[in-house]
């Protein structure tokens, strides 16, 4: 079950507007098994000229959700939101399912839902830290770990790999393509 943790910014989080996202976001519960405990994270922002942004972050055990939108019409951005996380967690499945892993963790998460469509797919600057997060690093595979860091919209993703056990990095090239740091 998804709880709902909302937030606005330059604009009030009205019930009308608490109860459209709360649905919407609701849909994708179907994906995943009965047991899931998970926070949507939502930020609603508007700007002075009047376009919004919408971040959903869905954080769980072995997964992240992310996505972001912009839109004249929050609503809209709402829909399209969800429409990329409802893709995400298809194409996420869709991996997982063809490498045949029955592993626990992830694969776990997901409901054998039958989909026809898996088409879906500055010069000086300071060293302030301005920001720190914690995470654990879950075993998994380069693949893996490259979906996961799309997912998250980030140029680089930490994991440990299910193999040797040791922490990897992979990282977006300019080229378009992946890099992978091995450490020792």
């Amino acid at each position: 079950m998804l709880d709902f943790n909302i937030r606005g910014e330059n604009v009030e989080v009205t019930p009308a507007i608490r109860e459209y996202v709360e649905k919407k976001v609701e849909k994708l519960e179907r994906y995943f098994t009965e047991g899931v405990n998970a926070t949507a994270n939502v930020n609603l922002k508007v700007y002075s000229d009047k376009q919004t942004k919408v971040e959903i972050t869905i954080p769980m055990k072995n997964l992240t959700l992310r996505a972001e939108e912009r839109h004249n019409d929050m609503y809209a951005a709402v829909d399209l939101i969800v429409d990329k996380l409802e893709r995400q967690i298809r194409k996420y499945k869709t991996r997982v399912n063809r490498k045949s892993r029955e592993r626990e963790g992830v694969a776990a998460f997901f409901q054998s839902v039958e989909s026809n469509n898996t088409q879906e797919l500055e010069d000086d600057a300071e060293f302030d830290v301005v920001r720190t997060k914690q995470f654990d690093l879950k075993p998994m595979d380069q693949e893996e770990a490259i979906l996961q860091m799309n997912m998250l919209g980030h140029s680089f993703f930490i994991f440990t790999d299910a193999d040797s056990d040791g922490t990897h990095i992979v990282y977006k090239r300019k080229d378009g393509k992946y890099g992978l740091i091995e450490t020792n």
